[in-house]
C-alpha cells in the first residue's frame, strides 16, 4: 500500500525538491502553480504565506481533476515571504527591485514566513506556517552590486537566496534555517506522517 501513495509538489522550486529528498521524499509530479501573489490591502506576511500556500494546493488539486492514476494524491504547496515589520518584500524579477530589498535588509533583522498547505487523499487541508527571525550584517555598497551581479536574487523572496552567497551576510538566525530556504522540513515531515503517509518506509528503501 505505501507504493501506491503519490505526492505532488506544487512548486517547480529545486530547493524545495533538494529539501525534500534531504528528507528522503520524492515527489511523484510537480506542478508548478503560476497564482498572482500579490498582497491584499493591509494583509499581515504571516496572513499571505498562509493564503498563497492553500491557494496553490487547492489549485493543483483543480489541476489533476479527472485525470486518471492521480486520484487520491497528497498534495504539497508553500509559499515564503519576507518582511521587514509589515512590509512585505518582493519575489524581484528586476535589478531595481533586488537592490532595494537589499539596501533595506543591511544591518537589520527580519522575518521568513513559510506557509505550508497539505491535501490530504480523503481531501482534507491541513496548514502550518512557520516563523525565523533572521539578521543581517550592514551590507557594503560593493557587497550589493556584487551580490546583484551574481543573479542569485532573481524570483527569490526578499531578493536573496540563504543557501547561496547570501548565506555569508547573515549573523543570527533563530528558528528553522530550511524555513528559510523554502520549506520548514520539521513541520512538512510532521503533517505528511500526521496524514498517514509513508515517510519512514521510504529511508528504508533509501
Amino acid at each position: 500500500m505505501t507504493k501506491a501513495q503519490k505526492l505532488i509538489l506544487a512548486s517547480g522550486s529545486p530547493r524545495r525538491v533538494e529539501l525534500l529528498a534531504q528528507a528522503g521524499i520524492e515527489p511523484a509530479r510537480l506542478m508548478p502553480m503560476d497564482l498572482d501573489e500579490t498582497p491584499k490591502r493591509s494583509e499581515h506576511p504571516r496572513s499571505l504565506a498562509r493564503r498563497l500556500s492553500a491557494e496553490k494546493a487547492k489549485a493543483a488539486l483543480a489541476a489533476i481533476k479527472g485525470e486518471a492514476g492521480w486520484d487520491g494524491s497528497y498534495i504539497l504547496a508553500a509559499d515564503t515571504v519576507v518582511c521587514v515589520g509589515r512590509r512585505i518584500l518582493p519575489k524581484p524579477e528586476l535589478v531595481s527591485e533586488a537592490s532595494s530589498a537589499l539596501h533595506l535588509l543591511s544591518g537589520r533583522s527580519h522575518r521568513v514566513y513559510t506557509g505550508v498547505c497539505l491535501i490530504t487523499p480523503d481531501r482534507t487541508l491541513r496548514q502550518k506556517v512557520v516563523d525565523t527571525k533572521v539578521r543581517f550584517k550592514r551590507l557594503s555598497g560593493f557587497d550589493i552590486e556584487s551580490y546583484l551581479a551574481s543573479g542569485q536574487w532573481r524570483g527569490k523572496a526578499g531578493a536573496y537566496g540563504i543557501q547561496g552567497i547570501a548565506g555569508s551576510f547573515v549573523v543570527k538566525l533563530v528558528g528553522s534555517y530550511s524555513n528559510v530556504v523554502g520549506l520548514p522540513l520539521y513541520e512538512t515531515v510532521g503533517l505528511l506522517v500526521g496524514e498517514g503517509y509513508d515517510v519512514h518506509n521510504r529511508w528504508l528503501e533509501g
